[in-house]
């Protein structure tokens, strides 16, 4: 603002381009999303017709919920994709708010965000309520469609940093094959036996379904990870 202006038209004119910038981010994020949706059917359909030839049993599936929420089945997993609706900023701790592509543009800070959960499947079929997600990986957008990826492994590896180029087709397809490729190769290991030597009738009551049940080897090991910081 310079010394001339008045406070209030500063104020309206920094609400119209934030509006303006947040309004674009998330139309971005919106197709994106829808976009993901359709590459998650495509890939379920050629793995689908692939194991179907060697065993019927193994349960592939894509499930629209909303216009904020699909579901991936695959086989005793389930990942769960969630459009967040605000449009959000990153912490100053975060690499990419120190880079030149967001001090060049401050306005480039902004990103709409699509979270990816793992869950088992099981635990929406018996309605465990106390059954843990792990979130898998976040993708994120500005208002210009370039993009990066949050993630464990390879996800993160692979796009670490802002794209050089806006999203495109072919990055949704390689995400949405790394984030089935991660679901599919962790395992369940179940918790040690001290641990489940004793229970409560309560916990007999809530959660029959689920005793005994394991938990995502990789998952648990970067969860535990976190939690001991």
């Amino acid at each position: 603002m310079n010394e001339n202006q008045d406070p209030t038209e500063n104020i309206v004119e920094i609400l119209l381009n934030k509006s303006s910038i947040k309004q674009q981010t998330y139309r971005n994020i919106c197709q994106a999303f829808e976009q993901m949706l359709e590459e998650a059917r495509v890939q379920i359909d050629i793995i689908s017709a692939k194991t179907t030839e060697m065993d019927k049993d193994v349960k592939l599936s894509v499930e629209a919920i909303s216009k904020q929420e699909f579901h991936v089945r695959v086989a005793g997993d389930l990942l769960v994709f969630v459009l967040h609706t605000n449009i959000i900023t990153l912490t100053d701790e975060y690499d990419y708010n120190k880079s030149e592509y967001v001090k060049e543009n401050p306005l480039r800070k902004y990103l709409g965000q699509i979270n990816i959960y793992n869950f088992m499947s099981d635990s929406f079929e018996f309605n465990r309520l106390n059954d843990p997600g792990y979130l898998l990986a976040r993708l994120l957008i500005n208002y210009e469609n370039h993009f990066i990826v949050e993630g464990d492994r390879q996800v993160g590896f692979m796009f670490e940093t802002i794209s050089e180029k806006p999203i495109e087709k072919v990055d949704l397809d390689i995400l949405i094959k790394l984030i089935i490729t991660q679901a599919a190769e962790n395992d369940l290991i179940a918790p040690p036996f001290s641990q489940i030597r004793n229970i409560t009738v309560r916990e007999k009551m809530e959660r029959t379904q689920s005793l005994g049940g394991g938990n995502k080897i990789g998952f648990q090991m970067s969860y535990q990870n976190e939690t001991k910081d």
